[in-house]
């Protein structure tokens, strides 16, 4: 049987929001490009909700549907002031959400995450919302460990997102989760947009945009994905590029957000794990066609990024298919 996701609704829902879990969960399929998800919509009365926009969506089913469903995600609303939290959490809300089975899934995107707290589902856990609207969450739900840099966290049972598109790497990480990078990845292809992002809302966070004066760093970076195996020093990059190491450096960040040792990095880590996925390769041997030299190295940058040694991370994700 599929996976139910359950989708709840509420009144002033953001369409984007709403969109991702049909987008994300109902592109995941299996060898056969059967559905691994059933995705399904439900509002606390079974009627039509107004979005954030200038139309209302009509919905198939009503909170039983909460009842059945293997996860249930709750995307964000217009309005999360403290006002807005306290008239949404009505006593119907409050019954929609106690007919939730124990141990199922539980998804926030953006400020979702306000109306799990207002529950109580978030004391004493990990979470996250939109940066813009972190200190009134502290304010609001103190109980909470709230990390306001990360895009998502996971808790196990419980996972939130950060603002808007967060929501997309959220979802993303749970199809991975369920089934292995390659179903994540395939997904990701087809909505074209990247597998997993590295780092967390602080780069999102408003600052003035760099001004573009011609060049770019984009041609170098392109590249350099097709030579992880190889030393790729700053010097060579950045020679590479026609410019100086400073001036390299410098549109480096300001293009991705990370310098290029940072970045080269998460790219032999995405690497390392593909190969560790879908190839028989050993670990001595990924960690060089990775471009980290050593299997040692190789151990230490998994530990350090992913919390897991190379074997074990094979292990999970091969036995998933």
């Amino acid at each position: 049987m599929t996976h139910l996701v359950a989708v709840l609704a509420l009144d002033g829902v953001i369409a984007f929001e709403l969109g991702i879990p049909a987008r994300i969960f109902g592109g995941a399929k299996d060898p056969d490009g059967g559905p691994l998800y059933e995705v399904a919509t439900c509002t606390l009365d079974g009627g039509p909700v107004a979005t954030s926009a200038d139309f209302r969506v009509a919905v198939d089913h009503g909170p039983e549907l909460l009842a059945r469903a293997d996860t249930v995600v709750i995307p964000a609303s217009a309005d999360s002031s403290p006002a807005a939290v306290d008239a949404a959490f009505t006593p119907e809300l409050a019954a929609a959400l106690a007919r939730i089975r124990p141990g199922t899934r539980l998804l926030s995107i953006c400020t979702g995450s306000f109306l799990l707290a207002a529950a109580g589902l978030l004391d004493g856990r990990p979470a996250t919302t939109h940066w813009r609207y972190t200190e009134r969450f502290a304010e609001l739900f103190p109980k909470v460990l709230l990390d306001p840099d990360v895009l998502y966290t996971d808790d196990g049972d419980v996972l939130t997102s950060g603002g808007v598109a967060a929501g997309v790497d959220l979802c993303l990480h749970v199809v991975r989760r369920d089934h292995g990078s390659a179903v994540a990845n395939a997904v990701a292809r087809n909505c074209l947009v990247p597998p997993w992002r590295e780092g967390g809302q602080k780069q999102y966070v408003e600052a003035p945009s760099p001004v573009e004066t011609g060049g770019g760093t984009a041609a170098v970076r392109a590249w350099a994905l097709e030579h992880l195996d190889e030393p790729l020093a700053l010097r060579r990059l950045a020679d590479r590029a026609g410019m100086s190491v400073r001036t390299f450096t410098r549109r480096f960040r300001e293009e991705t957000g990370s310098s290029p040792g940072q970045w080269l990095t998460v790219q032999r880590t995405e690497r390392a794990r593909q190969l560790l996925e879908r190839t028989d390769l050993t670990v001595d041997q990924v960690a060089r066609e990775s471009g980290f030299g050593t299997a040692a190295s190789l151990r230490l940058q998994l530990r350090g990024r992913l919390d897991v040694a190379p074997s074990a991370y094979r292990r999970t994700f091969r036995a998933v298919s």
